[in-house]
């Protein structure tokens, strides 16, 4: 059961970074190389503690 929870947490987690990265292009961030892996890699702190990136998250996985 352990496993299970583990492996869904790290397909939720990857499949976030995929859908940010996809999608910066409709935030808006600024399109430097290193604040997009830095702003995908940290996407579950930022977007419990971040109003203005949760806001740009949801932009970035429409479309």
């Amino acid at each position: 059961m352990g496993s299970f929870i583990l492996f869904t947490l790290i397909v939720v987690y990857v499949g976030g970074i995929w859908k940010f990265w996809t999608g910066f292009s409709r935030t808006n961030f600024s399109p430097s190389l290193p604040n997009r892996i830095g702003l995908s890699l940290l996407w579950p702190a930022l977007f419990i503690t971040n109003e203005s990136y949760r806001r740009n998250f949801r932009k970035a996985l429409k479309g």
